[in-house]
């Protein structure tokens, strides 16, 4: 057997973490046994489902690098083919038509209750022998009344559900369009999926799917329900948590291979391990090892997790990235890759990564207050204009020599060299933090550091 997994968004809203992280458990689990991960866009909500949401997910599934097989399936284009399966329910006497108004159910469930029982459809259609012509109805799935429905899940176990506790569900509307329940049964054996991997959520839904698949006379997929993600507070997860679109984690300067591995390890664990390369999630994840409780989201272990990555990855696999964060002209200013080097040691993420690089492109037009305050006093000036005359001397200026210039002058001066440096470093960066400041000026260079020093000076003695 092939293992078929699929993934299975609604295209109603951005794709967020619980949902990128069912999609990587499918796709994990399907590339661990070399078999299939389909796409399938569960665009049936006309109404709500837009065509920049269906966008976000291709593109947060593309960043994450979870890769699917074929063209995405939409459930919209196989209306057809649910009402086929809905007319074989009738015939086999699997399903029937309801005629009930909106005011009979409401006063079938207020009865119910009233008599202190769940409120639930009664069947009271299912033998109607008479078919008002014109008269609006729906389709229903004549549910079994005695027994239950086993749901063996390969991550929750042994699930049972009376079958008198479910009723008979809907599966057309009165305006001919299929119910979630009925399509998904369709489509996934349609797709020849043979594991469901989904959030626990869906859980409820099983049963009755189930006995569709069993009415059809389709084979049962294995089902995996995966707890849902919790916020560290332990509620469910939320924006105030940071659940946001897998496309602003892009944004935030997270690298993909970072939330992939932060993801694959909320819920699902291999010993103590921490740290996994694509390679070695494929090879160790097994659906059997994602455990029943709802796993807690944790920003600052995804920061350290960024961190790592960042410091591990080659410069020139961050260049285009860090290019489009900077969204500055770098073709006037240093090659980009050194700089990335330079600063890659002590960033958290790939905005901390644009954000230090942006002074080598964008000359500073203003300084930080608390540091002019704190590293230029009215001594500053004459060591400035020394180091100004010396290097304009310089017939081969760099930034080991730029650095023994500091060092001497300070030297000579009596005072540490932080006297020197750190008022460079304001006129260069305009503030105090840079790279060490011989990287900082032989990245500069020497003409772009005489003009910045110059123009710095100027400024603050307010010439």
């Amino acid at each position: 057997m092939t293992v078929r997994t699929r993934f299975a968004p609604s295209p109603t809203g951005m794709l967020h973490i619980g949902g990128a992280r069912t999609a990587l458990f499918a796709w994990l689990y399907a590339r661990h046994f070399g078999g299939d991960f389909l796409l399938r866009i569960e665009d049936t909500d006309r109404e709500r489902s837009t065509d920049e949401a269906t966008q976000v997910i291709l593109d947060g599934l593309s960043w994450l690098g979870l890769d699917w097989d074929g063209e995405p399936v939409f459930q919209a284009s196989r209306q057809a083919e649910h009402v086929i399966a809905v007319e074989q329910l009738i015939e086999e006497g699997h399903a029937y038509r309801c005629y009930c108004s909106k005011d009979e159910l409401d006063e079938m469930r207020e009865a119910q209750r009233a008599a202190g029982k769940k409120a639930m459809y009664d069947g009271r259609c299912r033998h109607r022998s008479d078919r008002p012509q014109g008269a609006p109805h729906v389709v229903r799935f004549r549910s079994p009344d005695e027994g239950e429905t086993i749901v063996n899940d390969i991550v929750l176990g042994m699930v049972s559900f009376p079958n008198v506790e479910l009723d008979d569900l809907i599966l057309l509307r009165t305006d001919g369009t299929p119910t979630y329940n009925l399509a998904v049964v369709a489509d996934d054996a349609a797709m020849g999926i043979t594991h469901v991997v989904r959030g626990s959520d869906h859980l409820n839904n099983t049963p009755r799917q189930i006995q569709l698949y069993q009415a059809l006379g389709l084979p049962i997929p294995q089902f995996a329900h995966i707890p849902l993600i919790h916020g560290p507070d332990g509620a469910k997860m939320s924006k105030r948590h940071g659940s946001v679109a897998i496309t602003e984690y892009r944004e935030l300067g997270c690298l993909p291979h970072a939330l992939v591995n932060y993801l694959a390890r909320l819920g699902w664990s291999h010993g103590d391990e921490e740290i996994f390369s694509r390679e070695q999630l494929i090879e160790r994840f097994d659906l059997a090892q994602v455990g029943k409780a709802p796993a807690r989201f944790d920003q600052q272990k995804l920061d350290w997790l960024n961190g790592h990555y960042l410091r591990e990855a080659k410069a020139a696999d961050l260049v285009a990235e860090v290019a489009r964060l900077l969204a500055l002209d770098t073709t006037s200013g240093p090659d980009l890759e050194p700089v990335i080097v330079s600063l890659q040691e002590r960033s958290k993420s790939l905005v901390d990564l644009a954000e230090g690089a942006r002074f080598f492109y964008a000359a500073p037009t203003e300084y930080d207050g608390k540091a002019v305050q704190k590293h230029i006093k009215d001594t500053t000036w004459a060591l400035l204009e020394t180091f100004i005359a010396r290097v304009d001397a310089m017939a081969d200026f760099s930034g080991e020599a730029a650095h023994a210039l500091i060092a001497s002058i300070c030297e000579a001066e009596g005072v540490n060299m932080g006297k020197l440096a750190q008022p460079i470093r304001i006129m260069v960066a305009g503030g105090p933090v840079s790279p060490p400041i011989d990287l900082t000026l032989g990245l500069l260079g020497k003409a772009e550091t005489m003009k910045r020093l110059k123009t710095g000076m100027a400024t603050l003695q307010g010439k």
